[in-house]
């Protein structure tokens, strides 16, 4: 078995909600609502979804007061960590705070005079909250854009550190950064640049990265070798797709470097002449099928028995393709035949059997572990 090489950098442990981000705390995957704050009823029901996906974190857009007092209740009802998303009116990062937030998403340049910037961190202080700086290469500073003549990894380095420097003045550190941009090269420059000058944890990302197959391309591209540089401790894929796409694509990337597990993990082939089924159509059925499960598993489905011994014997469940039946294999082992014709079926029932086995023998250890 290869071991993972990749070496995090340490980072200064923080706490956003009941998740920890940075030091050895797993990398955690983020996602926005898109809907409309006020719409309560809508907000919870879009979180529920992405928490369903496996989100660790939440982030809700705060534009007014109206949307404070939504935020409010959205906070009663749901369980996942909330970040509230503020620009420019320190008031409502006030109101936020008071109303249960557990980060604040606010560049403290934005806020105005180093007064409101000091109330804002006493709330932070007074509940316990940390904060997100978040640098966006679509909105730097007038006087940096001028400096710079067009967005550069310095450029968005210098943006953050100016926030940074604010918190540190106030001796404030309980937070994490984003520099961000819609382009893949100055994205993993910016991170690169802003993680040898500070040990707060990264939240990383590549803004406005598309729709759905383009914006996970960018993303694992920018994202894959940030994280294999040990450079990251919180993440979201930024898609112009529903939220809980992005979550699953976030730990797609994670679970491909090995860096955390989330549900099952399929290896299929890409299919070709020899294949005794139609993969891509039960690769399809499984997936959708199977999306409830959260239990880390290795499941093959490879379509002949070329390939298909091979990886079967490396996964919990492997099926190797045959005509009328095809094999079995579980934890490495022949098993069992079954008929091509209900593979689908038949692949769902032993992962279910699988996962009530593991859930099973891990609440035995804890009763010995207990006792």
């Amino acid at each position: 078995m290869i071991v993972n090489p990749i070496q995090r950098r340490t980072t200064r442990k923080i706490r956003v909600g009941s998740v920890y981000v940075g030091g050895d705390a797993p990398i955690s995957i983020q996602s926005m609502t898109n809907t409309e704050t006020c719409d309560v009823d809508a907000t919870v029901a879009q979180i529920q979804r992405c928490a369903d996906a496996g989100a660790d974190i939440m982030r809700v857009s705060v534009p007014s007061m109206e949307a404070a007092e939504a935020f409010g209740e959205i906070r009663k009802r749901v369980q996942v960590p909330l970040v509230a998303d503020i620009h420019f009116d320190y008031k409502i990062a006030l109101k936020v705070a008071d109303m249960g937030a557990d980060c604040l998403r606010i560049n403290p340049g934005n806020i105005g005079s180093e007064a409101k910037i000091r109330e804002v961190v006493a709330a932070a202080r007074h509940h316990d909250i940390s904060m997100r700086i978040g640098v966006n290469a679509g909105s730097l500073e007038k006087d940096i854009q001028k400096k710079y003549g067009e967005p550069t990894g310095q450029a968005l380095l210098e943006s953050a550190m100016r926030h940074i420097d604010i918190l540190d003045r106030l001796n404030f550190h309980e937070f994490k950064v984003s520099v961000k941009a819609s382009n893949v090269f100055l994205t993993m420059d910016a991170y690169r640049l802003l993680s040898q000058q500070i040990d707060n944890p990264l939240h990383l990302g590549v803004t406005e990265a598309g729709i759905y197959r383009t914006g996970s391309v960018k993303s694992a591209i920018a994202l894959g070798g940030l994280l294999m540089e040990g450079i990251g401790d919180t993440m979201r894929i930024s898609l112009a797709a529903e939220p809980e796409e992005e979550v699953k694509i976030g730990f797609d990337i994670l679970k491909s470097l090995s860096l955390r597990s989330n549900g099952i993990n399929f290896i299929a082939c890409p299919s070709c002449s020899r294949q005794e089924f139609n993969v891509i159509s039960v690769m399809q059925a499984l997936e959708e099928r199977l999306e409830d499960i959260r239990t880390p598993m290795d499941v093959s489905v490879i379509g002949c028995k070329v390939n298909g011994p091979g990886e079967a014997k490396e996964a919990d469940i492997g099926v190797v393709g045959a005509s009328p039946r095809s094999l079995v294999y579980r934890n490495g082992e022949k098993s069992h035949l079954i008929d091509t014709n209900q593979l689908v079926d038949e692949i769902e029932t032993m992962v279910r059997q699988r996962v009530l086995e593991l859930e099973e023998a891990k609440s035995k250890e804890i009763i010995r572990s207990s006792s």
